[in-house]
């Protein structure tokens, strides 16, 4: 662990205690103010002539910054500078993406991690966080207490099973858990350095990394059974050992076992899995403000889900959870829905369906008058013709699979169609905004997983809503964290929903998107984590109970890109 700590004055001025100094005081991007060490650092730290004598601003090296991520074209190359950025100066790295956040978001999270994950063994440059492999599995409590950050509150951990909409990544999906953590930074104000990206490396059974030679993870392949599950046990033991107020964020497990660690950790920890709850969440959010916008209720809709994995069946559940509470029974909740995955339309006769999908399952005589184009699967373009839609929600990473003949079909048969493409990377969504905007002649209520540019529709410009998980789960975590939650429940999750659902557009405009804009994350996640800090409290779920209002602890807990004054110590 790195030898600094963030102390405050009688007079409430920070500050940060280190002995490190000289070239290694300039290696730690945590404490690196590059250019910007004052006369009187450099000559207590040991860093006289090794920086140009000119002391500059920190808003200066952000513009210096910025022209040099210009100068880079390729969106990989612009992913990889600001990474090179955020592993030489922390403070730097997130004062410029604050600056500019909805330019530079994509570069740093989604899309274009994709392609850094798929390209991490070859364009290896340097580690951060921790990486678990199964075969150092008895030293797993030494190689946590090797980590940089002393105190942690946040960990983001991966197998890489299920990154995105590329599938199996095996120990390159450590980029994940990196990005993540930046936007619980960026958006949620939480202090990085009390952040912890993990990759379980348990194997991989993607041929092509297994045959690359540059590929720097264990060359097996994946885990299976109880093995699996007495090493993630091991796992879970140590971080609560270790850590027993952390917020445990699961991220890009898959099908099965992100559902199977949650539900086995959630009444023992707080913990929780973006690609279910989150995504939940915010597909909800988005759900009901177009719902609204319609004039209508949730509870008369015809949802078809196009992929029913861990996202699909996630946001399935949160749809049920609010149906409940609008006083639905779950069989009545349930039977608003239509899961499609790769058999086909999910009915009771299918004998290889998980337990979480079999609940969604239709009577298999349901479909017996149905007019289908294959009597051996029923298709998406099946369903949209039979049962006549009014929600379709795509987590399939099937390029193209909303077709133009099952949007025109769809919107034949509602007014509104609402029509959600959640796929990512971009070039995995089920459908462009500019085509299904063309194809319901601009009627569509609308929003993808991945940013999309507005669409000109007839002189007018359409901005697309982003159904963005970083509007959820940066806000989540600073309010559990606010209070030390024990757990995170199902209320909590909807007191968030809730919450976002306040700075929904459209509810305003109706020609406005669904979601708001990037730019206002901060905001967002400020009003989420007082909401679910509150909701938390009034459960007694919390260990801490905030000494004064939630609004001022909240803002008072946020980090801010800023260079504190440093004094040098021997050994902490």
């Amino acid at each position: 662990m790195l030898d600094f700590k963030k102390c405050c004055s009688d007079d409430g001025d920070e500050y940060i205690l280190t002995s490190i100094a000289g070239k290694l005081l300039l290696g730690v991007h945590q404490l690196n103010k590059g250019t910007a060490f004052s006369q009187e650092e450099r000559e207590e730290f040991n860093l006289t002539g090794k920086l140009p004598a000119r002391i500059e601003t920190l808003n200066e090296q952000v513009k210096r910054s910025y022209k040099q991520f210009e100068a880079y074209t390729s969106d990989l190359k612009r992913n990889i500078y600001l990474n090179d950025l955020h592993d030489t100066n922390q403070v730097l790295f997130y004062k410029l993406v604050s600056e500019y956040l909805a330019t530079m978001m994509p570069y740093v999270y989604t899309p274009i991690v994709g392609t850094a994950v798929k390209e991490f063994s070859t364009e290896f440059r340097r580690p951060r966080g921790l990486y678990l492999s199964y075969l150092e599995r008895d030293k797993m409590e030494a190689i946590l207490g090797n980590r940089s950050n002393p105190e942690i509150e946040v960990i983001v951990v991966t197998d890489g099973e299920a990154v995105l909409g590329i599938g199996d990544q095996g120990i390159g999906a450590i980029d994940i858990p990196i990005a993540k953590l930046m936007v619980y930074t960026l958006c949620g104000g939480i202090d990085p350095n009390r952040t912890l990206p993990i990759q379980l490396d348990v194997g991989t059974n993607n041929e092509k990394l297994l045959a690359d030679p540059f590929y720097l993870g264990w060359r097996h392949e994946r885990l299976r059974g109880q093995e699996y599950d007495d090493f993630i046990d091991q796992f879970v033991g140590l971080v609560r050992k270790k850590f027993p107020n952390v917020f445990l964020h699961w991220e890009d497990f898959g099908r099965d076992n992100a559902r199977h660690n949650l539900e086995r950790y959630q009444d023992k920890m707080c913990t929780f899995n973006d690609d279910m709850q989150g995504t939940g969440v915010v597909t909800l959010s988005a759900l009901l403000a177009a719902v609204h916008a319609k004039g209508e209720q949730l509870r008369d809709q015809r949802i078809v889900v196009f992929g029913a994995g861990t996202a699909g069946t996630g946001i399935a559940d949160q749809i049920v959870d609010a149906l409940k509470r609008e006083g639905l029974s779950e069989k009545e909740a349930r039977a608003c829905f239509w899961l499609i995955d790769r058999p086909g339309l999910l009915t009771d006769h299918l004998t290889n369906l998980t337990p979480f999908q079999s609940i969604y399952a239709r009577p298999a005589e349901e479909t017996a008058l149905w007019q289908l184009n294959d009597s051996n699967i029923i298709t998406l373009a099946d369903v949209v013709h039979n049962i006549h839609p009014t929600v379709l929600i795509g987590c399939s990473a099937v390029t193209g699979a909303f077709t133009q003949s099952i949007i025109k079909e769809m919107a034949a048969s509602t007014g509104r169609p609402i029509i959600l493409s959640l796929s990512n990377p971009t070039e995995r969504c089920e459908a462009t905004p500019q085509d299904i905007i063309e194809w319901t002649e601009g009627r569509a209520l609308i929003a993808t997983g991945s940013p999309f540019a507005n669409v000109n529709y007839h002189q007018r410009d359409i901005r697309i809503g982003q159904c963005n998980n970083a509007f959820v789960f940066p806000g989540l975590g600073l309010g559990l964290i606010a209070v030390q939650a024990k757990r995170l429940t199902n209320d909590t999750l909807w007191a968030a929903c809730q919450a976002l659902s306040e700075f929904s557009p459209i509810a305003k405009d109706p020609l406005a998107p669904l979601l708001p804009s990037l730019e206002q994350a901060r905001e967002v996640a400020e009003r989420i984590a007082v909401v679910v800090a509150k909701q938390v409290l009034d459960e007694g779920n919390a260990s801490v109970e905030p000494d004064t209002d939630l609004e001022t602890y909240i803002k008072k807990l946020m980090w801010h890109p800023r260079y504190l004054p440093y004094k040098r110590v021997g050994k902490l």
